[in-house]
Parts: structure tokens; C-alpha cells; sequence
């Protein structure tokens, strides 16, 4: 996980995805929202935007809020919760 020292912009986040992943998708979630146990076959590069999110991985947890990055391995078990004020996230495929 990468923390940010100052929120990059919506531009900035989607340029930092841009050399070697797949086209970059925008999501966002309510307060409290969850995302049970999975994996992907790809490995995921996602920025947080807006608000706090944890991912919960096998060995813990790390929380996300503005500007942090996360690369989630391809076949890595994990789940999220969404923080108090919701969350709002860029993520793409990224090339291995």
C-alpha cells in the first residue's frame, strides 16, 4: 500500500493507472457497504479517491483514504468494507 502525502486529483489518479493497466473503471459505495471473499486473476492497481475503505486480506487489514494505492496479486483472497462516509475508487487490470 502506498499513502499519499496530498489527495491527487480524479485526472492525476486515472493518468498514475494509465502506462500499464487496462482501462481504468470508477466506483463508489455507501457508508458501512461490503464486499464479501474473492479473488481475480488479474493483479488490481486501485486508488482511493473519496472517503476510507479497508481490504481485508488473509494476513489483515489495511485501510485506504484519499490518494492511497493498493495492488491486490493476482489469486489473493480478499474483501472490503466501506468506511463512514463511503468511498469512491479507481482500479484497473494491471499488466504483469
Amino acid at each position: 500500500m502506498t499513502r499519499a502525502a496530498v489527495r491527487p486529483g480524479d485526472d492525476e489518479l486515472e493518468a498514475a493507472l494509465g502506462g500499464d493497466s487496462t482501462s481504468p473503471r470508477w466506483w463508489s459505495n455507501a457508508a458501512g457497504d461490503r464486499y464479501g471473499w474473492h479473488a481475480h486473476d488479474y493483479r488490481k492497481v486501485l486508488y482511493c479517491a473519496e472517503g476510507s475503505i479497508v481490504f481485508h486480506l488473509r494476513d489483515g487489514d489495511i485501510e485506504l483514504g484519499p490518494g492511497d494505492r493498493l495492488e491486490v496479486d493476482p489469486g489473493t483472497d480478499h474483501a472490503a468494507t466501506v468506511g463512514p462516509h463511503g468511498v469512491k475508487c479507481v482500479e484497473a487490470a494491471a499488466a504483469s
